[in-house]
């Protein structure tokens, strides 16, 4: 469990939720949280946050794809073999893409059909197994909508969910989990029109709470330790409705296009 400074002056706890088994499709995720918390123990309050990565979304809603299905285009084996991939993950990475950013130097950075800008249009071939690769969920807002209003149900309590994935960040070296979908809370946190300490009116400070924490909940979940799921307390979480889609820069104010 790790403990830090929250928005306000208290303090928030991030806690792994051990114990999952392996995700296979169709499974009921929300009851497998549930027998998950029960077996910890998890006292849950209202304002809790479930941190919940996509792989495993992707895994209950069946988005993994088996490669000897996909049969590459001729622009996917050029691409491959240019820069000794598997023709049938690029090929994928392509049909997934509603546009792609860049290719180069061995690397596709492009625009999801959700409007995510990132590495492989989120194909992974990670944490799956052999011969298959994991596709983001088709709505992560709709899945984490779900998964709330059952933990909700079930537990009593005012709970959000947040579904994450890892991305690449610009300029800057590293990844860090990102919130995809959202539910049971505003992702945005607006300081415009309020003053500083020393008076100063803040014109353009908007925090990503929804994405600080997504990047949170991947020092307890980590890569290889088999913990997919967090549950943030403390964070006073601002109430309302809100969606993973408010974090997407909208083109018209994009610098970089």
């Amino acid at each position: 469990m790790l403990v830090f400074a929250a928005l306000t002056s208290s303090s928030i706890q991030v806690v792994p939720l051990a114990g999952l088994p392996e995700i296979m499709p169709g499974d009921d995720l929300a009851h497998l949280l549930v027998e998950a918390v029960q077996r910890q123990r998890i006292a849950l309050q209202s304002g809790d946050v479930f941190v919940v990565a996509q792989k495993i979304v992707s895994k209950a809603e069946g988005r993994i794809v088996r490669l000897d299905s996909i049969q590459p285009s001729e622009r996917a084996e050029r691409w491959a073999a240019e820069h000794q991939k598997d023709a049938r993950v690029i090929e994928l990475v392509l049909r997934e893409a509603s546009s792609i950013v860049r290719m180069e130097r061995g690397v596709i950075i492009a625009k999801t059909r959700h409007g995510f800008v990132c590495a492989n249009s989120g194909v992974d071939v990670s944490n799956v197994s052999n011969g298959t690769a994991s596709l983001l969920p088709e709505n992560a807002d709709r899945s984490a909508a779900k998964l709330q209003r059952e933990l909700t149900r079930e537990f009593g309590v005012r709970l959000a969910v947040i579904i994450c994935d890892t991305f690449g960040r610009p300029w800057r070296e590293g990844l860090v989990n990102v919130a995809l979908g959202i539910a049971g809370m505003k992702p945005l946190v607006d300081y415009r029109g309020q003053h500083d300490a020393h008076g100063k009116e803040l014109h353009a400070t908007v925090i990503a709470l929804a994405d600080e924490l997504a990047a949170a909940s991947g020092l307890v979940m980590g890569k290889l330790d088999r913990i997919p799921v967090a549950i943030i307390q403390g964070a006073a979480i601002p109430e309302g409705a809100g969606s993973g889609t408010e974090l997407i820069r909208p083109a018209e104010k994009d610098l970089f296009p």
